[in-house]
């Protein structure tokens, strides 16, 4: 059945985003890997040379700027981060550039931050672009745009595992590739005695997030967690993520080939819309409602929307239309919706009836404080 179900997702795989993490592009020093990259170009042009279209996202900007500056530790302040950063942004993209040209392939550049894909018009522009640069036969290598960034080069979240994942759900590729320094998920500490890899995870519960062993490193600030969170957002929208070695040789050629390798990521359900995948799995939301459990087995189980008396708090500033987040009395999130109403208005309105709405605001512009429709579960 496993081997049936990769050779289904490998075949309906005709758009693919790859991304790949520092450790395997470069070497111990810091410097960039001109053989790894080599092998990894011609890789991803004999998968093109099938018809498959493939979006890479690649780390290794910091990396590279640290082995073109001689550096030997990552420096821990954001303007050196982002300087570094900027110095081998130019080195990485050179360096693809150079092993994809002997195939005939055209690369872009496209660097992008968080706010690029929160806001609705930017981010249907970077869509466009990318799908446009798809049918050009281009490979489009994207990055988190470090030297103005703050959250990727600061935060343990990254290495964009979930940028990568963010430009799957933009242009609904239906499969993502998560090349790491590990050769998939394993049920232990991947590295020690009797640890044996998962082939195959069909829901991510805590029983999968809990066999996540993460490590600290100088170059990269990814890891397995970032990971599994990264194919959370794939597999919620409808899509399938596989983690594997970016090492392994032929890596990409034998996914596509439907082999078994790594751990497969399986889809949680049918394939979400285009506009939900945004509000549910790319925007960051602007506060959160705390309900109580009626709500959220209404919106979880019977694909309710969001009424008012089922409100017990609100948590930050935000105004009608913004994305917020749908969490239970234990602060655990399990939605996401654009609001109806501003901050201030739920709080004068929250434990409500529908009808008691117009007395408490002195109008009643809508029964929902947020309506199905606008509504994504993300658990």
């Amino acid at each position: 059945m496993t081997d049936l179900l990769r050779q289904e997702i490998a075949t309906s795989a005709t758009t693919m985003v790859v991304k790949v993490g520092t450790r395997v592009l470069t070497q111990p020093d810091g410097r960039l890997d001109p053989g790894q990259i080599g092998r990894l170009a011609e890789q991803i042009h004999r998968v093109m040379g099938m018809g498959r279209r493939v979006v890479l996202v690649s780390s290794g900007a910091v990396g590279a700027g640290m082995g073109r500056l001689e550096m030997s530790r990552r420096p821990t302040d954001l303007a050196r981060l982002q300087a570094v950063a900027a110095i081998g942004q130019s080195a990485l993209i050179e360096a693809y550039e150079s092993a994809m040209r002997p195939h005939g392939r055209h690369v872009a550049q496209i660097l992008l931050t968080a706010e690029d894909l929160d806001q609705r018009t930017r981010y249907l522009n970077a869509r466009n672009t990318i799908l446009t640069l798809l049918e050009f036969g281009a490979l489009p290598i994207i990055n988190e745009n470090d030297t103005v960034s703050v959250d990727e080069l600061q935060t343990t979240f990254g290495d964009n595992d979930r940028l990568a994942a963010m430009v799957t759900n933009l242009i609904r590729a239906p499969l993502l590739v998560l090349l790491s320094d590990v050769e998939g998920l394993f049920d232990g500490e991947p590295h020690a005695p009797g640890a044996k890899p998962i082939a195959t995870v069909t829901r991510l519960d805590d029983t999968v997030l809990g066999l996540v062993r993460d490590r600290s490193g100088e170059l990269s600030r990814g890891g397995m967690a970032s990971k599994l969170e990264a194919a959370r957002l794939v597999t919620g929208g409808g899509e399938n993520a596989i983690i594997a070695g970016g090492r392994t040789p032929d890596v990409l050629t034998r996914i596509v080939a439907g082999e078994p390798v790594g751990t497969l990521l399986v889809a949680q359900g049918q394939t979400v819309a285009a506009r939900k995948r945004w509000i549910g799995f790319t925007v960051q939301p602007r506060g959160h409602l705390i309900v109580d459990a009626g709500a959220r087995r209404a919106v979880e189980q019977a694909g309710k929307s969001l009424l008012p008396i089922g409100v017990v708090n609100v948590v930050g500033q935000f105004d009608k239309g913004d994305v917020v987040a749908l969490r239970d009395a234990d602060r655990v999130e399990f939605a996401r919706g654009l609001t109806n109403y501003s901050a201030a208005n739920i709080a004068r309105i929250k434990g409500l009836r529908t009808d008691q709405i117009a007395g408490a605001l002195g109008h009643h512009p809508y029964d929902e404080i947020i309506h199905r429709d606008n509504m994504v579960v993300t658990r």
